[in-house]
């Protein structure tokens, strides 16, 4: 997996760097550029540098503003394609992999960079009821390694909103939950993740059953991505990520304290225990 995540990397630098040759043989700054594909001329810098990786259509455009023949689209769908996460999350899971401070809001399941291989396969496989053992084993793998983030002693920063809904389920049956929660609980006390649980008698709240995602960056503006059913919208307007992070503030104000949230993660993980032990 390491060397396909470097491989990968390697490819998005070659494409960075066509990118800056095509746009040079042409004549056209990184302003021009991107004022005629309709993003800023840092962004297009940024995809020159690997920063970020440029979504289909704004790859198309460039495309068609370069006069390139479709190199560019065609490149970028297959470095998709290649990726080991769903075409929608895929532009995300790269940028994750760059961010200084990452941002969950989970209202159904345990994030991925939380999750727990068990956990991780129960909910793979229940997406992908007749898929192979293989492929399954593929997507666990893929989730892991994206939890190796949090391995980091110091990057990202992450910080995480789980909806009580989160907690109750004993989603790949009570032992696999209970160990998800003790897994969140041991990351909260190393300090390696600031968790806080928004409870269900908080009634409604701005982001009502949707998953969300803050991503910031040393070198570069944040980032918002959501998540509905197989689909993925990231978003990097400046007013619209602001608008976000807005929303975001008011659930940590609704959420439970880190200690209080600890301590009901916890008690959950107890009650999967007991029920595991009966069962």
């Amino acid at each position: 997996m390491a060397n396909a995540g470097s491989s990968r990397q390697a490819a998005w630098e070659f494409y960075g760097t066509e990118l800056k040759n095509r746009r040079e043989a042409a004549k056209m700054t990184q302003q021009e550029l991107g004022r005629k594909v309709f993003v800023s001329g840092g962004y297009i810098g940024q995809f020159e540098q690997a920063i970020r990786k440029p979504q289909l259509d704004v790859a198309a455009r460039i495309d068609e503003v370069l006069q390139t023949d479709g190199f560019f689209e065609r490149m970028c769908r297959q470095l998709i394609n290649k990726s080991p996460y769903a075409e929608y999350f895929a532009a995300a899971a790269e940028l994750e992999s760059l961010a200084t401070a990452i941002c969950d809001f989970a209202p159904a399941i345990v994030p991925g960079l939380l999750q727990t291989a068990p956990y991780a396969r129960a909910v793979i496989l229940a997406s992908n009821p007749f898929a192979a053992d293989d492929q399954i084993e593929e997507k666990v793998v893929a989730r892991m390694e994206r939890a190796r983030l949090l391995k980091d002693p110091a990057t990202p920063e992450y910080w995480v909103i789980l909806h009580e809904h989160v907690l109750r389920p004993p989603t790949g049956g009570p032992a696999v939950m209970a160990e998800q929660l003790d897994h969140v609980a041991a990351l909260a006390h190393r300090r390696r993740a600031l968790v806080q649980v928004l409870p269900a008698a908080a009634g409604a709240h701005p982001l009502m059953g949707r998953m969300l995602t803050l991503m910031e960056f040393e070198d570069a503006p944040p980032t918002a991505y959501t998540e509905a059913v197989y689909s993925g919208n990231l978003l990097d307007d400046p007013a619209l990520v602001k608008r976000v992070r807005a929303a975001y503030d008011l659930l940590r104000a609704s959420a439970l304290a880190p200690e209080a949230s600890l301590t009901l993660i916890e008690s959950a993980a107890e009650d999967h225990r007991r029920c595991a032990s009966t069962s």
